[in-house]
């Protein structure tokens, strides 16, 4: 009997099971450990499910200075769910018949991380304007997705790092000879991540993000004793 027969019939269809949904990424539980593989197993003790049923992600913002070589790693972690786990491929390949560019990308999945990489003739106009248009779409994704989500084209990302890395090596350098804090332009969570990894690694000097929203300052300074 379907359940339009059950209604006329006076009995209560039955309604489908209620999918899982991925919290939203300030709701995820966060574990801490000296390492990743000890905030893994945190998480797994937590979640009581084993890591290969668990999506998680690095909070590497969160990572901070212990004296001259101690740092914390701290991680979200959340149940898999299939669905929302391919939200970003099927967003992606939806906006790629009416996006106006001429693209193609492909996917690469990990447990804890989507590599999406364009080609294409239209490909550069992702790359104009320090490559706003290619971040955008990664910020999108990102929103929609339970899992992170990295886009690149034409080895953007590889290029943007290297360049970050060596601006926060120097700046980091600076407030290690000096003791003054500087204070960084406004960034995305992607280039604060980096500036955040490379000023951490120099002893005996932290960073921390200031301000709210998508974009936010850096502030790199001596690690307090």
């Amino acid at each position: 009997m379907d359940n339009d027969s059950k209604i006329e019939n006076g009995q209560q269809a039955e309604k489908p099971a209620a999918q899982p949904v991925a919290p939203p990424a300030d709701e995820r539980p966060e574990y801490n450990g000296r390492n990743l593989e000890e905030a893994i197993s945190l998480a797994e003790h937590r979640l009581k499910l084993p890591r290969e049923q668990f999506n998680y992600e690095i909070v590497t913002e969160k990572t901070r200075l212990f004296g001259m070589n101690g740092k914390e790693i701290v991680i979200r972690a959340w149940p898999k769910d299939e669905d929302a786990d391919n939200a970003a491929e099927k967003f992606l390949a939806e906006l790629m018949t009416v996006f106006p560019l001429d693209l193609t990308y492909q996917v690469k999945k990990r447990a804890d991380i989507i590599f999406v990489i364009f080609d294409g003739p239209d490909k550069t106009t992702l790359l104009r304007n320090d490559g706003s248009l290619l971040l955008a779409i990664q910020h999108v994704l990102n929103k929609i997705s339970p899992i992170k989500v990295q886009v690149d084209c034409e080895f953007y990302r590889k290029r943007k790092e290297k360049k970050l890395k060596e601006y926060a090596q120097r700046v980091a350098r600076q407030v290690s000879d000096t003791g003054r804090e500087e204070i960084l332009d406004l960034m995305n969570p992607y280039e604060r991540r980096i500036i955040h990894i490379v000023a951490n690694e120099m002893p005996g000097v932290t960073s921390e993000s200031i301000g709210d929203g998508f974009l936010k300052k850096v502030k790199i300074f001596r690690a307090p004793r």
